[in-house]
Protein backbone atom coordinates (compact mmCIF):
# COMPACT_ATOMS: atom_id res chain seq x y z
CA UNK A 1 0.00 0.00 0.00
CA UNK A 2 1.20 3.49 -0.84
CA UNK A 3 2.01 5.38 2.35
CA UNK A 4 -0.20 8.28 1.22
CA UNK A 5 -3.29 6.18 0.47
CA UNK A 6 -5.88 5.02 2.95
CA UNK A 7 -6.52 1.26 3.08
CA UNK A 8 -9.40 0.04 0.93
CA UNK A 9 -12.80 -0.30 2.56
CA UNK A 10 -12.61 2.55 5.05
CA UNK A 11 -15.58 4.89 5.47
CA UNK A 12 -15.32 8.61 6.29
CA UNK A 13 -16.68 9.11 9.82
CA UNK A 14 -16.16 12.84 10.35
CA UNK A 15 -14.05 15.84 9.40
CA UNK A 16 -12.74 18.50 11.78
CA UNK A 17 -13.45 22.16 11.24
CA UNK A 18 -10.84 23.94 9.11
CA UNK A 19 -7.96 25.14 11.25
CA UNK A 20 -5.66 28.10 10.57
CA UNK A 21 -2.30 29.08 12.05
CA UNK A 22 -4.25 31.00 14.70
CA UNK A 23 -6.82 28.32 15.51
CA UNK A 24 -4.74 25.13 15.46
CA UNK A 25 -5.45 23.39 18.78
CA UNK A 26 -2.49 23.09 21.12
CA UNK A 27 -3.04 19.32 21.23
CA UNK A 28 -2.28 18.97 17.51
CA UNK A 29 1.08 20.68 18.04
CA UNK A 30 2.06 18.09 20.70
CA UNK A 31 2.45 14.33 20.39
CA UNK A 32 -0.93 12.62 19.95
CA UNK A 33 -2.41 9.67 18.08
CA UNK A 34 -5.54 8.68 16.20
CA UNK A 35 -7.57 6.04 18.03
CA UNK A 36 -7.10 2.32 17.40
CA UNK A 37 -9.03 1.24 14.30
CA UNK A 38 -9.27 4.81 12.98
CA UNK A 39 -7.15 6.31 10.18
CA UNK A 40 -6.62 10.04 9.77
CA UNK A 41 -6.01 12.07 6.65
CA UNK A 42 -4.71 15.61 7.13
CA UNK A 43 -5.62 17.80 4.14
CA UNK A 44 -3.95 21.17 3.56
CA UNK A 45 -6.21 23.67 1.79
CA UNK A 46 -3.76 26.59 1.65
CA UNK A 47 -0.27 27.36 2.87
CA UNK A 48 1.81 24.55 4.36
CA UNK A 49 2.74 22.90 7.64
CA UNK A 50 5.26 20.41 8.94
CA UNK A 51 4.09 16.91 9.86
CA UNK A 52 6.20 14.69 12.12
CA UNK A 53 5.80 11.10 13.28
CA UNK A 54 7.31 10.86 16.78
CA UNK A 55 9.19 7.65 15.93
CA UNK A 56 11.05 9.48 13.11
CA UNK A 57 11.45 13.00 14.57
CA UNK A 58 14.12 14.10 12.11
CA UNK A 59 11.88 13.33 9.13
CA UNK A 60 9.66 16.42 8.90
CA UNK A 61 7.31 16.25 5.92
CA UNK A 62 6.16 19.59 4.55
CA UNK A 63 2.53 19.21 3.50
CA UNK A 64 1.48 22.00 1.13
CA UNK A 65 -1.81 23.21 -0.36
CA UNK A 66 -3.50 20.42 -2.30
CA UNK A 67 -1.52 17.69 -0.54
CA UNK A 68 -2.46 15.34 2.29
CA UNK A 69 -0.86 13.13 4.93
CA UNK A 70 -2.24 9.71 5.89
CA UNK A 71 -2.08 8.96 9.63
CA UNK A 72 -2.24 5.31 10.74
CA UNK A 73 -4.04 4.33 13.95
CA UNK A 74 -2.14 4.78 17.22
CA UNK A 75 1.04 6.24 15.62
CA UNK A 76 2.16 9.27 17.61
CA UNK A 77 2.62 12.45 15.58
CA UNK A 78 2.34 16.24 15.70
CA UNK A 79 2.18 19.25 13.37
CA UNK A 80 4.50 22.26 13.16
CA UNK A 81 2.66 25.42 12.20
CA UNK A 82 4.87 28.43 11.58
CA UNK A 83 3.07 30.40 8.90
CA UNK A 84 -0.26 30.88 7.15
CA UNK A 85 -2.14 27.60 6.69
CA UNK A 86 -5.66 26.22 6.42
CA UNK A 87 -6.14 22.50 7.01
CA UNK A 88 -8.60 19.89 8.26
CA UNK A 89 -8.38 16.27 9.37
CA UNK A 90 -10.67 13.48 8.16
CA UNK A 91 -11.25 10.37 10.27
CA UNK A 92 -11.96 7.07 8.53
CA UNK A 93 -12.96 3.72 10.00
Amino acid sequence: MNQQQLPDGLVLQRTTPTFSEASTPRGLRAAHAVADGVWGRLIVESGSLGFVFEDTPDDVRVVSAGEHQVIPPARLHHVNVDGPVRFAVEFHR
